[in-house]
């Protein structure tokens, strides 16, 4: 017993330490369990031993947690909704890969079927580190982006047919074979006769799909109407553990039987709450089986023979590098960003770590391949980060035929008396409503995409980074009165603003920010007029909660307006102390303490809640006029091209 808290303990104090600081580095959680594996193995602080191997069994059923998840993400209807992408692009990917890294293979001397285990096996990406580092980038919308998401779903998805076909391909005796591990060996219809095999195997497959369907609600629903968060949990479990052993029981891979039950699971009302309850498990098992991988990893292969392990990691990227570079270029995808999608995917995948552990265990690839490859896999990954930044500094500039900011501004020479910086969906409302009051305004963005829907509609948006001073000029900032910054990208927005000061000082600037801090480099750039975001939405929404509890109107707008005052005041007070955190602080701390006692003595006066002082809206109530109708309705129904999300946050009012 004292042996297994003591392990447990190494475990999870190596995840504890090390998967932060992975994350802190960019390199990700899942090689952040990797290095922890090998801080605690034999070739690190060898704290763990023989019994990393019945760790490794234990953890194995993290993944059958995590295609569980995966199946509940993958409602019938959206995988129909993307089968072009996934199965095209996707499909293609995996069959490629697998097709030359089997010839390759198989010309080394391997048998067909261990070629094609392997192929099947490299043709994996880690969707972790991928759609991380897209994300982070700001990728994710990007073709390369989309490219990337819909071949590594398809991975995830292909992952449950590898995992049912590699017993068909095994090609070696496996020591203790008929023990089973969980995987089909030593399952009771293992004696019968091939066609009650298979009948067995279709029934146990239909009894998962129907009792998705038909029992697992109605007893989630039971289970949900005591209360008790520990039962749902525990009927999560069971249903996991339950499909594992039926699985296992008829010789099928517990992953299979999982996942199906996840996507016939998928549409449930009970999705959110199934993942909520399974994810902590999954995550800290998952974590347990990679720690399991990066401690068994033999790094003796790599200092015994560096040549072979780095020819087979060069050769393993170059091959899915190539592939994925020739199905980028098939599917018309722009020389740039070929080059992100190609890269992004070029790592060998966290499943490969679980199909080449399934694969030792099938008997489909023997441990002198396995073994290094292990090693490959692992080295990909932590290259994955390195590949990424080399091909933005080295390649991407070579590729990309311009810049959008290097394109050629198409402001023509304006005379109005408003720019406006930025227009999307915070620009668009002052634009539309200066235009509304005959007020004209250029309008400046570097969203080819959104000028050309906006064209559609008759507003007319030119194309420009508002930072050049050529463009300021063309825009007619030399006879405009105001400067509308708009912009999305904080930095740019201060780029902005110093030249307009500089070279245009007649300018009053109107600036947006995200939040206090945004706002305090703006006052310190010497912008007097700045806009907060959420500021006045916020403020709305505390008013409106006033009604609901109680309050009337015209005290709840007045405590508004006092609010609105007062934080004003203090966004311009705490700017010039914002290098001075203590002074800020304790700054900060006046201030609220001055306004909750001025709108405390306001209570107190104007008795607000549940006095029957006059009230318009009470008013009106009581004679039975209707208020009148939600402008910000009619402003969206008038206008097709406003954002839905205008009508949620952006009536934006400055600080």
């Amino acid at each position: 017993m004292d042996s297994f808290f003591l392990q447990a303990f190494v475990y999870l104090a190596a995840a504890l330490v090390v998967v932060p600081l992975a994350k802190r580095l960019g390199l990700g959680s899942v090689l952040g369990y990797l290095l922890a594996g090998l801080l605690i193995g034999p070739w690190g602080l060898q704290l763990v031993g023989e019994e990393g191997e019945d760790v490794m069994h234990f953890a194995e059923f993290g993944v059958v947690m995590m295609l569980f998840l995966v199946g509940l993400e993958l409602d019938p209807s959206t995988l129909w909704r993307l089968r072009g992408p996934i199965l095209g692009l996707g499909g293609l990917q995996v069959g490629a890969t697998t097709a030359v890294v089997g010839l390759i293979a198989s010309a080394l001397g391997l048998p067909w079927q261990q070629a094609v285990a392997l192929g099947l096996i490299v043709s994996m990406s880690s969707t972790a580190i991928a759609l991380q580092s897209l994300a982070e980038k700001g990728l994710m919308k990007s073709d390369a982006g989309q490219k990337s998401f819909a071949v590594l779903l398809f991975q995830d998805i292909a992952v449950i047919p590898m995992l049912a076909a590699f017993p068909l391909l095994a090609t070696v005796a496996v020591a203790g074979a008929g023990e089973g591990e969980g995987h089909g060996g030593g399952s009771f219809v293992d004696h019968l006769p091939a066609w009650q095999h298979a009948a067995v195997v279709l029934g146990a497959i239909t009894a998962v799909v129907v009792a998705g369907r038909f029992l697992v609600r109605p007893a989630m629903r039971i289970i949900a109407g005591t209360g008790l968060r520990e039962m749902f949990t525990a009927a999560a479990l069971v249903l996991v553990v339950g499909v594992t052993l039926l699985m296992s029981l008829v010789g099928l891979s517990p992953a299979l039987g999982t996942f199906l039950a996840g996507v016939v699971l998928a549409n449930s009302e009970y999705r959110h709450e199934l993942e909520s309850d399974i994810e902590p498990f999954k995550g800290l098992l998952l974590g347990l089986f990679f720690i399991a991988v990066g401690s068994s990893i033999d790094f003796g292969l790599l200092i015994d023979a560096p040549g072979t392990i780095l020819g087979l990691l060069l050769a393993a990227i170059l091959v899915k590098v190539g592939v994925l570079v020739a199905l980028g270029r098939a599917f018309r995808t722009s020389r740039d960003q070929t080059a992100v999608f190609a890269v992004a995917l070029a790592q060998i995948g966290e499943f490969a770590f679980v199909l080449f552990s399934f694969a030792g265990q099938s008997g489909v690839l023997p441990d002198d391949i396995v073994r290094p490859m292990v090693a490959v896999t692992a080295l990909s990954m932590a290259a994955s980060p390195l590949l990424l930044a080399l091909n933005e500094r080295f390649v991407l500039p070579r590729l990309a035929p311009a810049k959008p900011l290097a394109r050629e501004s198409d402001v023509e020479d304006e005379h109005h008396p408003v720019i406006i910086a930025g227009y999307g969906r915070f620009g668009q409302i002052a634009g539309r409503f200066l235009r509304s009051n005959g007020v004209g305004a250029t309008a400046v963005d570097v969203d080819s995409e959104l000028m050309e829907v906006l064209a559609r509609f008759g507003q007319k948006v030119f194309y420009g980074d508002a930072s050049r001073l050529d463009l300021l000029r063309s825009a007619g900032a030399a006879t405009a009165k105001v400067l509308i910054v708009a912009v999305d990208e904080h930095a740019k927005v201060m780029q902005i603003v110093h030249t307009a000061h500089k070279h245009f000082p007649h300018l009053t600037i109107l600036a947006r920010a995200r939040g206090r801090t945004e706002a305090y480099e703006l006052l310190e750039a010497g912008v007097e007029e700045v806009y907060r975001e959420t500021f006045d939405t916020s403020l709305r929404l505390g008013v409106d909660a006033l009604r609901v509890l109680g309050a009337h109107a015209h005290f709840a707008h007045r405590s508004a307006r006092t609010f609105r005052r007062y934080d004003e005041q203090s966004v311009h007070e705490l700017a010039s102390l914002r290098h001075d955190q203590a002074t800020l602080v304790k700054t900060s701390r006046e201030r609220v303490a001055a306004l909750s006692a001025a709108l405390q003595a306001d209570r107190g006066g104007a008795q607000g809640f549940g006095a029957h002082a006059w009230d318009s809206e009470q008013i009106r109530e009581g004679l039975g006029i209707r208020p009148p109708r939600d402008t910000r309705t009619v402003e969206a129904t008038a206008d097709p091209t406003a954002d839905p999300r205008e009508n949620e946050d952006e009536e934006e009012r400055r600080v």
